[in-house]
């Protein structure tokens, strides 16, 4: 029976968590300043923020 290669499995554990950790600090990067996300392909606009503003005066 082959022998487990223990540090071989450590270190991808390693990487795999420093994949996370870089991703989570890449999504942190893309917030804005008021703390909200910013997703792919969405611009604010004047007209979304206007229609986001209507119900709350409603």
């Amino acid at each position: 029976m082959a022998k487990p290669n223990y540090s071989f499995e450590k270190r991808k554990k390693e990487l795999d968590r420093q994949k996370k950790k870089d991703e989570k600090k890449a999504r942190k990067g893309e917030q804005n300043a008021d703390g909200t996300e910013v997703t792919e392909g969405a611009e604010v606009t004047e007209s979304t923020e206007e229609a986001e503003k209507a119900p709350e005066e409603a």
